[in-house]
This record gives structure tokens, sequence and C-alpha cells, in this order.
């Protein structure tokens, strides 16, 4: 975080003479705090942190209340300047012990609040997480830092949807988020099912799943606890299992099965495939039949491209037709290419290891392209498959030391599932 060069280096007496009480941000924002010092730390006393809990009275704060969203590109001074705030206490509360650090770690979404009186900063507060929020306060002596706690209560949800038009339009409907969909698409049943051309009308889903509140308020959801989906008429379930070592965590079906697999089906998020695979294709640009190796995904430019599985970075560039492409080696025999990319993500080199589900490139339309969409294909000693019918191996079973502890929450899971209310019911009509 640069400095500005105009910046005066003592605070006027009458900035001075303002001052907040620790009590505001729990009059803000409740919880229990803990004072990063023993006492006030000001700009001008250096001593080292520590965290000692504090009785802290709750005035009504003094001044002007602004909340602010980091924007991309943000940095701490030029939100003092947007929000035309006194860059000599930026100055001052940089100088806090261990503050630098925290506060240069802003991003964009996070949010900032702000108390102040003309410009003059008397609170400034940063969440740092779910549970904690970092409050600076201006005292007698310069600024205070504290971090506040703020726990958070989980409750479990239940959803049911059938599907119409769209898995996410029957979501919202069911008032289940985007990235929870998200997770039941990815996370779950990804590895069995292709959400881009599979789904149809009449499909159901069931989920239990966690809302997270704080102080009685929703903020957000949490992990999908177990999930039924209903596609074609087979049902599919899963549910979620963290042994008590942390040595297991993740989806099972409830004979424990892990839902994940060597490949994903779909290595972007979900929508509609433009071009199937086919051999006796005609070429949309040439107008000759040319086999189509791979699926086509239509999806909107900058759409994530994810690799479908484990392996190595065997190419990363352009070829030919296929544009900006990306080439992974899997293992034994199997290889994957994603192709039309608008660009790679600049990390990415030859050689490197990626893992299953790792961002790699964005959506675009290089090459010889119509239209934004990714072209992807699985080959089997060079062999070109189609990686929406291709067998995936199966996963191994839970490990039988697992095996009672898992069964016992699998079935307390499924029971809950089953016993989802019908009024949380959403069916939508095709139309």
């Amino acid at each position: 975080m640069q400095r500005d060069t105009g910046i005066v280096s003592q605070i006027s007496e009458n900035r001075r003479g303002r001052q907040i009480f620790f009590g505001v941000t729990l009059l803000l924002f409740g919880g229990v705090a803990y004072v990063l010092t023993h006492d006030v730390v000001s700009s001008d006393s250096l001593s080292a942190p520590a965290m000692t809990p504090v009785a802290l009275p709750s005035p009504k704060p003094l001044g002007d209340k602004i909340e602010f969203i980091v924007r991309r590109n943000d940095t701490l001074e030029s939100i003092f300047r947007h929000l035309k705030l006194s860059l000599e206490d930026l100055q001052h509360i940089l100088q806090v012990p261990g503050l630098r650090q925290r506060l240069s770690q802003i991003k964009p979404g996070d949010k900032v609040t702000v108390v102040h009186e003309d410009g003059v900063v008397q609170t400034f507060m940063r969440r740092l997480n779910e549970t904690e929020m970092l409050s600076i306060i201006r005292g007698d002596n310069g600024f205070a830092a504290q971090v506040v706690k703020t726990p958070i209560e989980i409750q479990n949800a239940h959803a049911q949807g059938v599907i119409g038009t769209s898995l996410f339009n029957a979501a919202r409907a069911a008032g289940v988020r985007p990235d929870t969909v998200m997770k039941l698409a990815n996370d779950i049943f990804g590895w069995k099912i292709d959400f881009a051309l599979d789904i149809r009308p009449g499909d159901r889903f069931s989920l239990v799943y966690e809302q997270k509140y704080r102080e009685g308020a929703y903020i957000g959801d949490g992990r999908i606890l177990a999930a039924e989906f209903v596609n074609a008429g087979e049902t599919h379930r899963a549910v979620y299992y963290a042994s008590a070592d942390g040595n297991i965590e993740g989806y099972f079906s409830p004979d424990g099965r892990s839902m994940r697999r060597q490949f994903l089906r779909a290595p972007l998020d979900f929508t509609r495939v433009s071009s199937n695979f086919n051999l006796s294709r005609i070429h949309p640009i040439l107008n000759t039949i040319q086999a189509h190796k791979g699926v086509d995904y239509a999806a909107p430019t900058g759409t994530i491209i994810r690799a479908s599985g484990d392996g190595r970075v065997n190419f990363v560039g352009v070829k030919g037709g296929y544009g900006r492409v990306v080439i992974l080696e899997h293992g034994g025999t199997i290889s994957t290419l994603y192709a039309h990319m608008s660009r790679f993500v600049p990390s990415l080199h030859r050689g490197d290891r990626v893992k299953q589900g790792e961002t790699i490139g964005y959506v675009g339309a290089t090459g010889a392209a119509t239209g934004p969409h990714l072209h992807y294909e699985y080959r089997v000693n060079g062999t070109h498959m189609n990686p929406r019918t291709v067998a995936l191996p199966s996963a191994a079973p839970i490990p039988v030391a697992y095996a009672t502890d898992f069964q016992m929450r699998s079935n307390s899971l499924i029971a809950e599932l089953t016993g989802t209310p019908s009024t949380s019911v959403a069916t939508l009509s095709k139309n």
C-alpha cells in the first residue's frame, strides 16, 4: 500500500479531541471483542500486539456511517480517496502494529464500514472471516485495533424441486441459491450426470443443506448435507461425510462409494451442448463431412474451464483451428483437450501438475469457431472417445474402519432427506 507524499506526520489537536469508545463495534455488530493490545495502541506507541479480552461500553457512534464494497483494483488508499477520508488518518492506522498486513489483504467483494466526521475517521471496520471482524477505533492517544467475535448459527434447511425449464429456475422457485445449485451439479453429481445435456423436464431434486445466520439474520448457505437427483427415472443419492480424524471427507453414495470419479463429465459449469460427438458431422465452416471428435459446450466468453481430472500439462498455446488450447495427460493412456479458449490461466505452463476442478482457462472463440464455446476431447491411447458416454472408473468404497460411523450418519441424513416437507416443492411448467 503506497502512502500519499503529502501526508503530514502529526494529527491535529482538534482531530485528537474526537473519539469513539470501543463499544461502538459491539453496537454495530455485536459479539465479544478482543483488543490487539493490553491498552489503547496509538500510532506513536508501536508495542507488539497481543490478544486480551476487554469489557467495553456501548455509546452511540459519532459521525456518519459509510458501507463500501471493495471493487476490482481498489487499494486502501484509493478507497480513502474515493470516500474523501483523511489520508493522514490512513498513515497513522497503518502504523498500528499488525494492521498493515491485515488491511493490505482486501479483495473485491469485501465490505468495509467507516464512521467519520467530515472525513476524520472515528472507526474503520473490515470483516476478516465469517466469525471475526477487525475494528479500528480512534482514542485519546491515536488508533486502537480489536478483533470482534461474531459467531454464526447453523440451521438445516430442506428444498425440493421438479425441473420444468431448467435446474436453475426450479432451484430458484424452491428458494435455493445459485451457488448451492452449482455445488449440487459440480461437487456431488457432476461425475455421474452431464448437466449440460442429460437434464430433462420432470427430473426432480431434494436437498438437506446448511443455512448460516448471524444475530438472527441469514448470511448465506453452507454445505449440502444430503441430496437426491432423479434423472430420466434413475435415482441418485449422496450424503456428506467427514470422519472425526479428518482423514475422510467428501460426498458418498449411501452404500459408501465416493461420488468423485477420475474425470468430470463436463469440464465447465453446465450449459447447452452446441455440437455433440459425431464421426459423420458436416463442418459448420467448411461445409464438408468431417468427424467431430469431441463435444462443444456453448457458454459465454470468460466462463471458467476446469481440468476434468488430475493430470500434467502437455501443451498450452495456439494450435491451428483449435485456437488457444490446453492438452492434459492423465497418466496411463488418457489425455484431454480444451480448445477455442479466450485466455489461459497466466501461471499455467507445460509440465505443470493440475488437480481435478482446477481452473485452466476461459471460454472464447479463437481458431475456427463460429461463436464462444469450449471444444472438449477425451482420448484413450490416442483414440477419440465420446466424453459423455465413455465408461469412467468406479470409485473405491469407504475404508472399513469408517464404515460403521459412516452408515449411522448416512442413515440419519437419508431419513431427513426423504422426510422433506412437501410444502417446499417447486414445480415449473415447460413453458
